[in-house]
């Protein structure tokens, strides 16, 4: 089975603010979504499908955070992982996922 991948727009914003390296890193990984996107680990905080895709840009961690919903991938937002998830809630309230 594919999955379809949707952006959000505030990822599609965070994305053009990538590095050119990481942007294609990020494409590599996000094409993988398609074909499985449990592989990825998972954030069990909430009781959702929330996953998250590593990756660094500029030596800064960061992750995607995206949501599984049925055949959707739902691509949210790009974390900075200094603030250790901090913003996780406030952007699922956003989204209206909690």
């Amino acid at each position: 089975m594919n999955y379809i991948l949707k952006p959000t727009n505030l990822f599609l914003e965070q994305l053009d603010n990538l590095s050119y390296k990481s942007r294609q890193i990020l494409k590599e990984k996000l094409e993988t979504l398609k074909i499985n996107p449990i592989l990825n680990k998972r954030i069990p905080e909430y009781n959702l499908f929330l996953f998250r895709i590593r990756f660094s840009d500029l030596r800064k961690e960061k992750r995607v955070i995206y949501f599984l919903d049925k055949k959707d991938v739902k691509i949210l937002y790009i974390l900075d992982r200094d603030n250790n998830y901090k913003d996780l809630k406030k952007y699922l309230v956003r989204f209206g996922l909690i």
